[in-house]
C-alpha cells in the first residue's frame, strides 16, 4: 500500500514530494558517483548539497513514517470495527437464541396441554368402552347362568320323560 501511494507521488511529480524507492533500486537508476571524488563545483556547494540530500530523505523518512502510521492507524480502524461487528452478531445470536427458547417453551407448552386433552378425552373414551365391555361380559355371564339353569331344566326333563338327551 505505502509502495503505490509512493510511487503515485514520484510519477505525479508532486512538487515538495521526496522520490523515494520502494524496492531495492535498479543499476541504471543509481548515480555511478564514488564517494571520494566531489561533484564539479566548489566545495561549499557539495557540503550544501549534501545537506539538501540528507534534509530530503529525512522528509522522506518522515513522509514514509506518516503513511505506515496512517496505514497502521487504518488497519486498527478496521480491526476495531470487525470486532465490534463480531460483538453485534453475537449478542444478535444471543438475543435470537433466547427468542427461539421462549417460542419453543411456549409451543411445548401449548403442546403438552393439547396432548392432556387429547388424553382426557381418549380416557374418557376408553372408560365409556370399558364400562360397555363390562356391561357386555355381565350380560354374557348372566345368559350364562341362564343356560345352565336351561340345560338343567331340560336335563331334568329328559331323565322324567325316562329319555336319554342327545348331546352332540
Amino acid at each position: 500500500m505505502a509502495d503505490t501511494v509512493l510511487e503515485r507521488r514520484r510519477d505525479s511529480g508532486e512538487a515538495g514530494s521526496p522520490v523515494v524507492a520502494t524496492s531495492s533500486p535498479s543499476p541504471a537508476k543509481t548515480p555511478s558517483r564514488s564517494l571520494g571524488t566531489p561533484g564539479p563545483g566548489p566545495s561549499g556547494d557539495t557540503s550544501n548539497a549534501t545537506a539538501s540530500r540528507t534534509e530530503r530523505r529525512t522528509q522522506s523518512f518522515a513522509d514514509l513514517e506518516a503513511i505506515v502510521e496512517a496505514l497502521h492507524l487504518r488497519a486498527q480502524t478496521l480491526i476495531d470495527k470487525i470486532n465490534q461487528k463480531r460483538s453485534n452478531d453475537q449478542t444478535l445470536m444471543e438475543e435470537f437464541k433466547n427468542s427461539l427458547t421462549l417460542k419453543v417453551e411456549v409451543l411445548c407448552k401449548s403442546l403438552e396441554e393439547k396432548m392432556h386433552e387429547q388424553f382426557e378425552q381418549n380416557t374418557m373414551h376408553l372408560q365409556a368402552k370399558v364400562q360397555e365391555l363390562t356391561d357386555v361380559m355381565q350380560r354374557i355371564s348372566h345368559l350364562q347362568e341362564e343356560l345352565r339353569h336351561v340345560c338343567k331344566t331340560l336335563t331334568t326333563v329328559y331323565e322324567d320323560l325316562g329319555l336319554q338327551p342327545e348331546m352332540s
